[in-house]
């Protein structure tokens, strides 16, 4: 990858390591954790960062697909419990710091789910609790087999409540508590047939695998696919026959778009399209 970005300007005054990388080439913005030492744990500098490059790529219309990978052998290890921990001699208990970090995860996610842009993410090792939630959070995933997978928050005394949302959205309900009360970790394997991840390859497959989906988003129409993001998750809080009567407009909405006109001509007339925001 080229094209270092600038780090913006909320990243933390005086931090000892830049937490969040981010690379740009061919459309596809490339998010890395970089705490490896801590297994890319989700501190405040971090959360911080990813609030503010997702809403960057978001609104950066070079970008047509985000992958969010990490540096080191673990993906996202979920919350930094060093710092929860440093929060319980606050004068409150910390009560104050973990609605604010946990309000400030929730957002993060819920940003991932409403950003125009299809985010993957691209798993090198173990991610659990909020790790295995940001998986969970994103579009579509790629794991290496080495990867695992697991909200184990229980063993700590902290049941994953927040990862829940994502993950019990990604799988059926009795997998989703087997997790979530046993604290085990699946496989990739597993967590394939669970519907956590798209798919599953050898580690040193995963960048070149990732950055195939990622290349096959970028030649999309950004707006048709921004469309059917938005579209997607909102059927799915409804019921069935609100869900019907929301896409039947939204699918008329896209017919009326330059780009569904263009598409269809493309087709017929067997050549490639050319969408306007290429």
């Amino acid at each position: 990858m080229t094209g270092m970005h600038t780090p913006p300007a909320t990243a933390p005054v005086g931090a000892s390591e830049d937490v969040l990388l981010r690379e740009d080439a061919g459309g596809i913005a490339r998010l890395v954790l970089n705490r490896p030492a801590q297994r890319n744990a989700l501190n405040q500098a971090l959360l911080d960062r990813l609030n503010a490059e997702i809403a960057a790529v978001s609104a950066d219309d070079a970008v047509r697909a985000v992958i969010i990978a990490a540096g080191g052998p673990g993906f996202c290890g979920g919350h930094d419990l060093r710092e929860m921990t440093d929060h319980r001699s606050d004068g409150d208990g910390g009560r104050a710091y973990y609605e604010a970090l946990f309000a400030s995860c929730s957002k993060m996610m819920l940003a991932i789910v409403n950003a125009p842009k299809v985010f993957i993410a691209e798993v090198q090792g173990t991610a659990t609790a909020a790790g295995c939630q940001l998986v969970a959070a994103c579009d579509l995933a790629v794991a290496s087999n080495e990867a695992r997978f697991g909200v184990n928050g229980v063993d700590s005394g902290l049941f994953c409540s927040t990862p829940m949302v994502a993950l019990s959205r990604n799988l059926g309900r009795k997998k989703a508590m087997e997790l979530l009360t046993l604290g085990r970790l699946m496989t990739t394997e597993e967590a394939l047939k669970a519907g956590l991840v798209n798919e599953v390859v050898a580690p040193e497959a995963l960048a070149e695998a990732t950055q195939a989906l990622a290349a096959t988003l970028a030649r999309k129409s950004r707006a048709v696919l921004a469309l059917g993001k938005k579209a997607f998750y909102e059927q799915l809080s409804m019921p069935l026959d609100e869900a019907y009567r929301h896409t039947s407009k939204v699918i008329v909405d896209n017919m009326m778009m330059d780009d569904a006109r263009e598409g269809i001509c493309a087709f017929l007339e067997k050549r490639k399209a050319r969408w306007r925001d290429a």
